[in-house]
């Protein structure tokens, strides 16, 4: 019984982490500010985060994602760990999430008269 619930415990772990990658957020790095990207990068807390909008506002738009490692305090390893986290752009929304499916109502049916013997 021991190996079935290791297993299924194993099972549970993978889905809940494959589902948080999936469902991540990610941040536009030209167009958020400290809060979020302090809320949605890895190893990015508030000074940091500070440090990237300063950084941005000294030196124009980011242009790729490695830039983020000129900004004091943050190398390439952080750059890599948020690396799908990260969207370089500029007219795009600070913070997208996951796409959500739309539900759209089935379409209406008429009914079909029922023969009768």
């Amino acid at each position: 019984m021991k190996p079935m619930s290791t297993l299924l415990s194993s099972l549970l772990l993978m889905f809940a982490l494959i589902g948080s990658a999936i469902a991540g957020e990610t941040v536009n790095i030209n167009t958020a500010d400290a809060a979020t990207l302090d809320r949605v990068l890895v190893n990015i807390g508030p000074a940091k985060a500070q440090a990237i909008v300063d950084y941005r506002r000294a030196n124009g738009a980011f242009r790729s994602p490695e830039q983020l490692a000129m900004v004091k305090g943050v190398g390439l390893k952080t750059v890599e760990r948020n690396r799908d986290r990260i969207v370089v752009g500029g007219a795009r929304p600070a913070v997208q999430t996951a796409a959500q499916p739309t539900l759209r109502p089935a379409p209406a049916r008429t009914p079909q008269p029922v023969a009768r013997r």
